[in-house]
């Protein structure tokens, strides 16, 4: 079973439906005893890390996933928000804590002094760093949805698994063991989203 994490943010029916069309079994939650009861865990999100951090910590929420996704290693799939609460921190409308499961911080892209919009919206192609389960059978050069003002910046550079370029080099994915993370939203990026959502499903790390 995979549980969507339900804390108030994101996009939880979009990335439901599309597990539903590959066959999964879906439930959005918000209480911790269905995410204990998860054989996958997925946390998305579209909004401000301080928001998500709270809502997490008032429900228990934050407790929860780290016992059973760095306890127990379950697999683990982070989407946009999902992505940037497992760093250490952000600077997010001030300094936020984060879950800290990968090292790392949150900032604000550095691409206004290039002309560039903020929010970065639209597709871009991947450069993948290094191969990952998750990205079996995807082009290289295949273009994923990105709707972000923020990025990670990883400590450990072994934890980053592909990149964008929007201005400048920009955090897309990452993987550590059982957590992997898109900044892109695989939700809304067609076969390809698709195909990284189904790798996700028959993950075994």
């Amino acid at each position: 079973m995979v549980v969507v994490v339900d804390y108030g943010l994101g996009n939880l029916f979009s990335v439901a439906k599309a597990f539903e069309m590959l066959g999964a079994s879906v439930t959005v939650s918000g209480d911790p005893a269905a995410i204990r009861a998860a054989d996958r865990l997925v946390l998305p999100g579209v909004g401000a890390f301080g928001d998500g951090m709270e809502f997490l910590r008032s429900k228990g929420l934050d407790t929860a996933l780290t016992e059973e996704v760095v306890g127990k290693k379950k697999p683990f799939l982070g989407i946009c928000l999902g992505l940037q609460l497992l760093a250490d921190a952000s600077e997010e409308h001030g300094e936020h804590r984060g879950l800290g499961w990968i090292p790392g911080r949150v900032r604000k892209l550095a691409v206004e002094n290039l002309g560039l919009k903020i929010p970065h919206i639209g597709w871009n192609e991947l450069e993948i760093i290094r191969p990952h389960p998750l990205l079996k059978g995807i082009r290289p050069d295949a273009d994923f949805y990105f709707v972000h003002s923020f990025q990670m910046d990883c400590d450990d550079p072994s934890d980053v698994v592909a990149t964008t370029t929007y201005g400048e080099r920009v955090t897309a994915a990452i993987g550590r063991e059982n957590i992997f993370a898109t900044q892109f939203h695989p939700e809304k990026s067609q076969d390809s989203g698709l195909a990284l959502l189904g790798n996700f499903l028959s993950w075994n790390p």
